[in-house]
C-alpha cells in the first residue's frame, strides 16, 4: 500500500502531562539509573535542581500522550504489521523535574517513500508550565512493503 503524503502538516491537540516524583523514581529504577538527583528531593536541590529531576529520556513518558495519536492516526496510514523503528532524536532545554506540568504538541514533519519503505517523522515540542522548552523531539517510524 502506497504512503499517503497528505498528512504532512498536520497538527494534533496538545497533551498535558504532570510530572510526579513517583514516576520518576519508577522510571529511573526501570532504566537502571542510580543518580540521587532522580530519587532525593534534597540531593537534587543541592546539584541546582527545583525538586526531584527526570532523566532525560523520560521525555518518551510525557510525550507518549501527544505522539501516540499521531502514529496511531488513520490518515497518516502506518500499517503496523511491518512497522520498524527508525529513530528519535531530541534537543534538550529547560531540565524536567517533579512538580512541572509539560505540555506536548505534535505534528506529522513528513512522510515520504523510498526503496519500497515509507518513511513517517513526527515531531514533538515539549514545554513546561512556564513556556519554557524542556524537549523538541523528532520520531521516524518505518514501514517496509509500501510498494
Amino acid at each position: 500500500m502506497p504512503v499517503r503524503e497528505d498528512a504532512k502538516g498536520k497538527r494534533y491537540a496538545p497533551f498535558e502531562y504532570e510530572v510526579c516524583r513517583e514516576k520518576i523514581r519508577e522510571y529511573a529504577l526501570a532504566v537502571g539509573e542510580d543518580n540521587p538527583i532522580y530519587f532525593d528531593r534534597e540531593r537534587a536541590r543541592a546539584a541546582g535542581f527545583r525538586d526531584v529531576a527526570a532523566p532525560p529520556m523520560f521525555a518518551v513518558v510525557y510525550s507518549a500522550g501527544s505522539i501516540s495519536p499521531a502514529i496511531l492516526d488513520p490518515e497518516v496510514g502506518i500499517n503496523f504489521a511491518m512497522l520498524v523503528h527508525g529513530a528519535q532524536e531530541f534537543v534538550w532545554g529547560e531540565p524536567v523535574c517533579a512538580g512541572d506540568v509539560i505540555t506536548t504538541e505534535t505534528s506529522v514533519k513528513d512522510i515520504s517513500e523510498r526503496g519500497g519503505m515509507g518513511f513517517y517523522v513526527f515531531e514533538s515540542l515539549s514545554r513546561n508550565q512556564e513556556g519554557r522548552e524542556v524537549v523538541r523531539g523528532t520520531w521516524t517510524n518505518i514501514v517496509r512493503g509500501v510498494s
